[in-house]
């Protein structure tokens, strides 16, 4: 005879809290983007919404009303994105902005450093033989010059 389930060995496991979902999109770049473009709907680009942004070109973010309604939305954190999730972030998230990159880019990317760093040495050292010469060249004329002369050139002679 089976053991019911509320009978096994393992004891009750309540269900981890979950932090509720919230959209990636930063909130702070939204409330600017409100604040800067809102009345074209720049802010809705930014969320996915572009029917209803491509609405809030014409009418100039519904006379105002629409935008002022938007800004209050970002403002407490009641905005939602084109998932239908509220943005509530500040930063932006970082993982997005940094992809991960496949083993033969980032073997290209080391070799285009390594090659930048070549280019970097035989820069600096053309510069210091151009520094060189320019010393060179300078210290030839102030001899032939003579030392009186000061970078002045020498009277014709008669």
């Amino acid at each position: 005879m089976a053991l019911p389930e509320y009978y096994g060995d393992e004891p009750d496991q309540e269900p981890e809290p979950r932090e509720p979902e919230v959209s990636k999109r930063s909130r702070g770049v939204a409330l600017a983007l409100c604040l800067v473009g809102g009345w074209c709907g720049l802010h809705r680009f930014y969320m996915g919404k572009t029917n209803t942004a491509l609405a809030m070109i014409p009418t100039f973010g519904g006379f105002g009303i629409w935008w002022f309604y938007d800004l209050v939305l970002l403002g407490a954190g009641e905005f939602r994105d084109s998932d239908d999730l509220p943005v509530r972030r500040w930063d932006v998230e970082q993982s997005s902005a940094r992809r991960e990159l496949n083993p033969r880019a980032e073997r290209r990317v080391l070799e285009l450093e390594e090659q930048m760093d070549g280019l970097r040495q035989q820069v600096s050292d053309l510069a210091e033989r151009v520094d060189f010469a320019e010393r060179m060249l300078a210290k030839h004329r102030s001899l032939e010059l003579g030392p009186g002369s000061q970078g002045r050139s020498a009277p014709p002679s008669s």
